[in-house]
């Protein structure tokens, strides 16, 4: 028998990985947003044996409950998914700390926070994985959205060091690095309106098989499409070059409008 906690499971990327994972042989899960009757009903309307807990991640207790859930209906944690996040648009002159202190606190703070919490068990479960959904915009940022590619670039750096720390211990941890993923906080409406953009956007269920990929497959990292790897490769190779293409392209006009970039913080 094998359980997977999804973080940010109500919606979007989460519900997909969910959907995905419960064609896995033995599979059980474990569904966390703070939405409880979207939480209930994916776990009725799914085909493996589903628990859920209502709670918001940035809660101080929210590690705690999550550890104290998986106790008491499972036997077993053999995989975390940290998919929770959210983005809000705004530059650094506009939202200031603020804006960086709300994005890390749900998309990095609350993601060490509750592995913390379930490392013990994913170490006694092992064989075990983690996956940490972060972005492009972790290797990638752009304008309007500095706070959000912080608290990824975060994210990404600290998931590179538990990864060689629990290597030993039979916990493997995975990296998923979505593009633009059409979920209800982020439609991407005006990319995919647009015949020249509607490339760039993908969907939900290739970030759960990445996700996969990544957790149950042992693979290191997975871009989603996986044609923005090259958009990593090029921060490093031609920096300069991919600054300029950012700062004057149509990339940097959507991002820096005004508005909110969500995802209802049920969704990277």
């Amino acid at each position: 028998m094998k359980t997977a906690l999804i973080t940010g499971a109500s919606s979007g990327i989460g519900e997909a990985t969910a959907k995905r994972l419960c064609r896995e042989p033995g599979m059980e899960l474990v569904l966390v947003a703070r939405r409880e009757e979207r939480l209930r009903a994916l776990a009725e309307s799914l085909p493996c044996r589903a628990t859920h807990l209502a709670v918001d991640l940035t809660d101080p207790d929210a590690p705690e409950r999550a550890r104290a859930h998986v106790a008491e209906h499972h036997e077993r944690l053999t995989l975390l998914v940290n998919n929770a996040g959210a983005a809000w648009r705004a530059s650094f002159s506009g939202g200031g700390y603020a804006n960086v202190h709300r994005h890390m606190a749900l998309n990095f703070d609350a993601v060490v926070r509750l592995t913390e919490a379930l490392l013990p068990l994913l170490q006694e479960a092992a064989p075990s994985a983690i996956v940490n959904v972060a972005s492009t915009a972790g290797r990638v940022s752009r304008a309007g959205s500095g706070s959000y590619s912080a608290s990824k670039f975060a994210l990404i750096g600290w998931t590179d060091s538990l990864y060689a720390e629990e290597r030993a211990h039979g916990v493997h941890v995975g990296l998923v690095l979505p593009g633009f993923i059409a979920t209800e906080g982020f439609p991407a409406t005006e990319l995919r309106e647009r015949a020249l953009t509607r490339w760039l956007v993908s969907k939900p269920e290739r970030v759960a098989d990445a996700i996969v990929q990544a957790g149950l497959g042992g693979k290191a990292e997975r871009y989603v499409p996986r044609f923005y790897g090259f958009a990593g490769a090029l921060r490093i190779l031609a920096p300069g070059l991919l600054r300029k293409a950012l700062a004057g392209g149509s990339a940097s006009r959507l991002t820096t409008r005004t508005g909110a970039e969500s995802s209802d913080r049920s969704s990277t």
